[in-house]
């Protein structure tokens, strides 16, 4: 099991469990969520058993019941740390939520962070660092101060540390910096909260505002609806002057974003640029490109390089 799936307290359910997972494996669906239900029976107050439970039902086709699992998840874990909330508005029993749960985020890469760079580059074709590394490179600047926002395990850093004096790194998943600081990049690297107002955040606790003349986030916006409070942390590190570089996936034509099965939000290029254009950020440049794969099929991505005008 998973670090957020550790024993229900009971053995013998802990051991049926076990066995619905290998069924579900093996392509058993079913059978994995009759087993389940029977765990359950023994240990009913076991937040990670019903979402198993609700994932088993979900892939079987009943959605119905898949619903009253995630239901029960939620119920039994209200700070959500499984993303039930997320599975729910997939399904069409909820509206899809602003933002996700923080510690939905913070633990999905805390489990992740072992083998996130093997899965995301080796397996997913990722390429995001490089192609952001290579528009913040067209500028021709040299900066003085960069911010890496939602860090994760510093693949980024190596690819503008050549062309930055200070790189600080931000990111929710302290295991994802701890993966970082081993790359020895970074001259400092803590925990933020990219969810929250500016004064919340973590950003600014410990250093002073409009600090940066280079802002990046790689990859981190799909894991946030709603971007206002992003843009504002972004308006308060910047210095006038200050480019800010990101990446979005693509969600095509409208006004707004999307959630995507994968749980990930995908952002139209319309809600970005009226999102810029309300905190006063330029446009320089804008590239569209497939920026990984997911279930073997590429995903649309759109890079911005912005500007803070002096």
């Amino acid at each position: 099991m998973q670090p957020h799936q550790l024993s229900s307290g009971d053995v013998i359910a802990d051991r049926r469990a076990d066995y619905a997972r290998m069924l579900e494996e093996g392509g058993e669906p079913e059978a994995a969520a009759e087993l389940m239900e029977q765990a359950l029976e023994l240990v009913p107050a076991w937040a990670a058993g019903w979402y198993r439970l609700a994932t088993y039902r979900e892939k079987a086709g009943r959605g119905e019941a898949a619903i009253e699992a995630y239901r029960r998840t939620l119920t039994l874990d209200p700070d959500d740390i499984f993303g039930a909330a997320l599975k729910l508005a997939l399904l069409g029993d909820a509206a899809t939520p602003d933002l996700p749960p923080s510690r939905y985020v913070e633990r999905l890469f805390d489990d992740y962070a072992d083998r996130f760079e093997s899965a995301l580059v080796e397996k997913l074709d990722y390429s995001v660092p490089q192609k952001l590394a290579a528009l913040i490179a067209s500028t021709g600047r040299r900066y003085e101060h960069a911010v890496d926002l939602g860090c994760g395990t510093g693949l980024l850093g190596p690819e503008i540390r050549g062309r930055v004096g200070c790189l600080e790194g931000f990111d929710l998943s302290q295991n994802m910096l701890a993966k970082a600081a081993e790359k020895n990049v970074y001259d400092s690297l803590t925990q933020a909260d990219l969810s929250l107002a500016p004064d919340l955040s973590g950003l600014f606790a410990d250093a002073a505002r409009h600090r940066a003349d280079l802002v990046t986030a790689a990859d981190v916006l799909m894991y946030l609806g709603n971007l206002e409070s992003v843009f504002a942390i972004a308006g308060e590190l910047a210095a006038p002057g200050a480019d800010i570089a990101f990446s979005v996936e693509d969600a095509g034509e409208g006004d707004g974003f999307h959630l995507a099965p994968s749980l990930r939000y995908a952002h139209s290029e319309t809600y970005v640029r009226m999102l810029l254009a309300r905190h006063g950020l330029e446009i320089l440049k804008t590239v569209k490109s497939v920026i990984r794969k997911d279930g073997g099929k590429p995903v649309s991505g759109i890079l911005f390089l912005t500007h803070k005008p002096a």
